[in-house]
């Protein structure tokens, strides 16, 4: 659901205006407006237009969903809708085709909390090995890989990753300010922090940091990337990434074949 919030719509400017690290003078300037005007708006002396808000939204990059909210708190309808992931119609469409057509890469679909909402057969196999209490709806793709219990048991220099992640939630909270991820965050934090041996260098390691398993295939090196949607207007969608991972060497790129290649089994 939307954000609705009760606060004044010049507090939710003020804070968003100071999250970003602005200056009234800078922002005022760069939404073409006086500073004393952007400063009445956010002592509540003024009350913003539709367009000075789009304008505000966009010079503080506000999310979506929040946009909403400060539409609400200055007595506006909301502008953005918000579908359900199932009647996204064209946008799901495209998902499913993307996950489909990225095979053997293992990809997912997640939320702005890493929920999972689709998965390829071939992250579907990893998705499989995490213990149920892992995978209750909504299953959250962190938490099943840092989880003590969970894919950090297969994670080679599970260290250095999980500084990765948690660096990635940090930055995620800091951008959108989305509920529930300050606490997944700290809940994450809370995992106990492992004491591994320093490893040999991974094939491609000084392109990016890859995920290194230890698996029955052996030990697999992977890549990651993440594909949003460009000029979303619909809520639900402009939270939605595509997370991937490509192989980082051979061996790898052999063995996640293996996994969804029909003829390699008999």
């Amino acid at each position: 659901m939307s954000t609705i919030s009760s606060e004044p719509v010049g507090e939710l400017v003020r804070r968003w205006r100071t999250r970003r690290r602005r200056s009234q003078l800078d922002v005022s300037a760069a939404a073409a407006m006086s500073t004393r005007h952007l400063s009445f708006i956010e002592t509540g002396r003024a009350t913003p237009s539709r367009t000075m808000i789009e304008r505000l939204c966009d010079e503080l990059e506000v999310p979506l969903r929040e946009r909403n909210a400060f539409y609400l708190a200055a007595g506006y309808a909301p502008v953005h809708p918000e579908r359900s992931f199932e009647d996204l119609g064209p946008a799901l469409d495209a998902i499913r085709a993307v996950l489909g057509g990225l095979e053997p890469n293992p990809s997912v679909a997640v939320n702005v909390r890493w929920e999972v909402l689709a998965a390829n057969r071939a992250m579907q196999v990893f998705l499989d090995q995490v213990p149920a209490g892992l995978r209750t709806e909504p299953m959250n793709i962190l938490r099943a890989t840092l989880h003590p219990d969970g894919l950090a048991q297969q994670i080679v220099d599970l260290g250095r990753w999980r500084q990765e992640v948690l660096g990635r939630v940090r930055r995620q909270l800091a951008r959108t300010a989305a509920r529930g991820l300050a606490d997944l965050l700290t809940e994450l934090e809370s995992y106990p922090v492992p004491q591994t041996p320093a490893t040999a260098p991974t094939p491609g390691a000084d392109l990016a940091i890859p995920l290194r398993l230890a698996t029955p295939s052996g030990e697999l090196a992977m890549l990651y990337t993440t594909t949003v949607f460009g000029s979303a207007q619909d809520v639900t969608l402009s939270e939605i990434a595509i997370e991937t991972f490509f192989p980082a060497d051979q061996r790898t790129a052999a063995a996640l074949q293996a996994l969804v290649d029909p003829t390699t089994h008999s």
